[in-house]
Parts: C-alpha cells; sequence; structure tokens
C-alpha cells in the first residue's frame, strides 16, 4: 500500500514538474497564439463560416438578437420538437422559442442556414451600475462562406422586416386621441391610448361584396406597395372619405380596415386643436402602420365649398382665399383668444403637404354625412385618394345581417319571404344600424325577427311612398301657383305699358301749349 502511493505521488510530481516547464516554455501568449493559429488554419479548409449574435451589445440590448428570436419564433412553432414558449408585455399571442443549445435549419432564397441558441453560465461579475444576467445568451449562425454576400446584404434584412411584422400582430392594438387642449401626457406624448378592440372585420361588415372586394384589394394592395411607392416617387400613405347618412356603417369600416392590415387608429379631434402649428405636431407624433381618422370633419370646422353662393358668403365676394378670416373656421374665435384657427391650408398641408411625409405606411380616413359641404380641395386625388359612399342597406348586406344576428343562410329562410326582402329594401332606405336594432331584439326568435323586420320594411317603404306623393304634389301646387302669378303678370303688363305711352303723350302736349 506504501508503495503504492509513493509511485502515485511521484507521478504527480512528474506532472506538477512538467507542466510549470511547459509554462515556462509557452506562456499563455504562445498558446493563445498557437489556438489561433490552428484555427486559421482550420477555417482555410473548411467552407462554412461563423457570426455570432449576442444578447448584450456591451451594456446595451441587441437589437438583432431580438429580431433573430421572434423571426425563428415562426418557424420553430412547426418544426421544433423542444420548445419554449414566453408571452410579452401587451402582447396577445404566445411566442415560441429554441431552446438551450438547440438548432434550426432555415432556407432563404434557396440557401440552407444553420442557427444555434448558445447558453453558459456567466463569469463571476465586478461591481457594475447595470447588473448583467447571469446567463450568456447568443444565437450562432453558420452559413457556406460562398453565401457569405447574400446573407449580409439580404437575410438580416429581411429578419428585422419578420421580426417587426410579427411583434406588431402579437402587440394588442391601440386606439388614440389627442389630448385635451394640446396637453402632454406624463411621457411627453401628445396622443392619449387605450386598447382598440372593435370586433368588426370585412366578414362582418355590412355592405355591397363587390364594393367591399375593391377596398380589400385596395388596402391589400397599399399595404403591399412599399416599393411601388419608391419607385414612383410617391409619399407611402393613401386617403379614404367615407360618406352618406348616418348609422349606415362609416366608423365599423375604419374598425375592420384597422383589425384587416393590424394597424394602431389615431382619432384626431379637430376641435381640441389650436393652430396649424399643433396640428403638425400631433401628425410628427403618430406611428408608421396606422390609421388617422377626422370623423364627421364638415362639423369639426367650417370646409364648406368656397364655390358655393349664399347669404351666409355674400361678405366674401371679392376677397381672396388667402384672407385667413376665409381659411380659418367661421364662427369660431382666434388663437389670441384661446379658440381654433385652424385653416384649411393647414389641414391640406396636413394631409398632402411636405409634413404629411414625415412617416409612411399611414391612411388618412375622413368620414362625412354630408360631402357636398367639404371644399373641393379637400376631396381631390392625392388627398382623398378613394371616395367610398356607404348607402342604405341593400339586400346583399340585409343578408349579411341576417348571418351575423339570427345566423341564418339563405336556405334557412322561405323563398317568399326572401323574394319581399328584395323588393322592398331598396325602396324603405333603411340603414344597416335601424335594421340591426330590430333583429337584436328579435335575436331570440329567428322567425319573429324575419317577420317584424319585413313589417318595419314595409312600413318605411310606404311612408317613403306618401312622403314622395306629397312632395311631388307640392311641387305641382307651386309650379301651378308659379304659373298663375306669371299669367296675371303677362296680363297687367299691357295696361301698365299703356299707361305709361298716354302719360308720355300728355307731357309732350304740355310742352307744346308752353312754346305756343
Amino acid at each position: 500500500m506504501k508503495e503504492y502511493w509513493g509511485s502515485l505521488a511521484s507521478i504527480l510530481g512528474v506532472l506538477a514538474f512538467c507542466q510549470s516547464l511547459l509554462q515556462v516554455l509557452f506562456p499563455p501568449e504562445l498558446r493563445f497564439a498557437t489556438l489561433k493559429l490552428f484555427n486559421r488554419i482550420f477555417n482555410m479548409f473548411t467552407s462554412y463560416c461563423y457570426f455570432d449574435i449576442t444578447e448584450i451589445d456591451g451594456v446595451n440590448t441587441n437589437e438583432l438578437y431580438n429580431a433573430v428570436q421572434l423571426y425563428l419564433s415562426s418557424c420553430v412553432s412547426t418544426s421544433g420538437s423542444r420548445l419554449s414558449l414566453t408571452r410579452a408585455l401587451n402582447s396577445s399571442a404566445i411566442t415560441f422559442g429554441l431552446t438551450n443549445n438547440d438548432t434550426l435549419f432555415d432556407t432563404f432564397n434557396g440557401v440552407t442556414v444553420l442557427w444555434e441558441h448558445i447558453v453558459t453560465q456567466r463569469q463571476a461579475q465586478t461591481f457594475s451600475w447595470r447588473p448583467l444576467p447571469d446567463e450568456k445568451r447568443g444565437f450562432t449562425l453558420r452559413i457556406k462562406k460562398k453565401d457569405k454576400p447574400l446573407i449580409l446584404d439580404s437575410y438580416l434584412d429581411y429578419i428585422m422586416e419578420k421580426a417587426n411584422d410579427i411583434r406588431r400582430k402579437n402587440e394588442d392594438r391601440l386606439l388614440y386621441t389627442n389630448s385635451r387642449g394640446g396637453s402632454l401626457d406624463s411621457r411627453g406624448h401628445p396622443w392619449e391610448s387605450v386598447p382598440f378592440k372593435h370586433p368588426s372585420t370585412f366578414e362582418t361588415l355590412a355592405m355591397d361584396p363587390v364594393k367591399k372586394a375593391e377596398i380589400i384589394e385596395d388596402l391589400k394592395d397599399f399595404a403591399n406597395g412599399q416599393s411601388f411607392y419608391q419607385k414612383t416617387g410617391r409619399a407611402w400613405k393613401r386617403g379614404y372619405l367615407l360618406y352618406g347618412p348616418p348609422g349606415t356603417g362609416k366608423s365599423s369600416m375604419i374598425a375592420a380596415m384597422a383589425n384587416y392590415l393590424g394597424y394602431d387608429i389615431y382619432d384626431l379631434e379637430l376641435t381640441e386643436v389650436h393652430h396649424n402649428s399643433e396640428l403638425r405636431k400631433l401628425l410628427m407624433k403618430t406611428s408608421s402602420k396606422s390609421i388617422i381618422v377626422i370623423e364627421d370633419i364638415d362639423c369639426s370646422i367650417d370646409l364648406s365649398n368656397r364655390k358655393k353662393g349664399g347669404p351666409n358668403n355674400s361678405s366674401s365676394i371679392g376677397r381672396s382665399y388667402c384672407d385667413p378670416e376665409m381659411r380659418s373656421g367661421s364662427g369660431v374665435s382666434t388663437g389670441e383668444e384661446g379658440g381654433n384657427s385652424i385653416t384649411l391650408s393647414g389641414l391640406l398641408n396636413f394631409t398632402d403637404g411636405l409634413w404629411s411625409c414625415c412617416g409612411s405606411e399611414r391612411i388618412f380616413v375622413f368620414t362625412t354625412n354630408h360631402i357636398d359641404k367639404l371644399d373641393p380641395a379637400l376631396l381631390r386625388s392625392g388627398r382623398m385618394d378613394m371616395h367610398v359612399f356607404m348607402s342604405y342597406c341593400s339586400f346583399p348586406a340585409l343578408r349579411i345581417l341576417l348571418k351575423n344576428y339570427l345566423g341564418n343562410a339563405e336556405s334557412d329562410l322561405d323563398e317568399g319571404v326572401l323574394k319581399e326582402l328584395e323588393e322592398v329594401i331598396d325602396k324603405a332606405e333603411m340603414t344597416p344600424a335601424d335594421i340591426s336594432e330590430l333583429l337584436i331584439k328579435n335575436r331570440r326568435n329567428k322567425d319573429r325577427a324575419v317577420i317584424e323586420l319585413l313589417e318595419a320594411l314595409k312600413n318605411k317603404a310606404e311612408m317613403k311612398l306618401k312622403s314622395g306623393d306629397c312632395v311631388r304634389e307640392k311641387d305641382l301646387n307651386d309650379v301651378g301657383e308659379e304659373e298663375e302669378e306669371q299669367e296675371k303678370r303677362a296680363l297687367e303688363s299691357p295696361k301698365e305699358g299703356c299707361d305709361y305711352e298716354d302719360s308720355i303723350k300728355k307731357e309732350e302736349e304740355d310742352e307744346e301749349k308752353k312754346i305756343k
């Protein structure tokens, strides 16, 4: 036993001597240089190159790491066998991710790459004002050397773009409104926000399917048209004017557009904006991929048609449009008195001027019940590119409402009832809001709901017909009275002419007598 321990001690002594001799003959600097040389020789013969993307870049978070993590979450959710699940703050979706030291293959433009998620324990930290995580995380990208230009030029930009799309889809939509009197919130922003939970979609929107398909295609072309707008030199924005009677679904259309595109909504209240400069500042604080809405624009400030004449604008004859009083809201106090001094020129620049290009991928939506009250300068293409008339409920829109509220398909209803509804719906001129209210009240009894709806439509059509007859009769009476007045004038005019001639002759005779 003593011999065993003695031989073991002698072996350890020899190893210690060799280690000390190795440190003397090969110091750390020499060993590091040798290792570096071997790595270079290895890289000369290998066909791959590697890129490390760490979670922490110095003391700052690496945005590329977060983007890669989000991008791979869309790939790993379908191909991975062992996944990590996370849910971020203000997110409505669960994110999949690679587990520690797991790998994943990805393909881009026919090129296959390998991603590896490396997690190691961080060494003991010294004092720091910003403590680092205990684990050191990062991604390693392995690609072939011949594919290096393609990956660096396009692949990483593609990852950043996809990550932004995933982040936007996962986050809750927000509805913004400008603060009262132009005040700022706690973060210094002029907009206040709440989560946007409106359930309206194009599937549930009651309007003509053909017109709906046109709007969807236009929105799709806009969202995918970044290269087109850059190529044509146009600002990446689009304007929609929604007009029609109240209750025809203008607000629901805006919500459906936001849900379809995944955009936030900025509801601009013009009565709380006092100056054109304040309007520009609000525009600058809006984000890309958003819808800027001004509802009932004809009621917010005076944007009446300058070409129309009338008693209200008779005093403006001979005055230039450049006059601030002609462009500001009529009947509204000036900015010095704390009122609204937004001009039509300021609103036009807001939608189509240089300041409208300070962001990208934004949609302007104006709504009005009276399009004839708006100035033509506000309606031209480039400002309001697409005019959408929200009409009374048509028969195709009625079928959508019956499906939404009663769950009825066409086969569930009697053909006679459908035919009656189709005949009377256009004559009744009822809005989708009015029809929806009738269906909501009787949604527990589908048959009763359809019967009451048909009766309401018939009553409304009869009222429309009677009111139309009364209007026509009144017009005929007015025409008759006008014709009678014209006949009276025609009969009186000869008599007036004769009296005038007799007076002239009498004056001439008097003058002759005086001369004699």
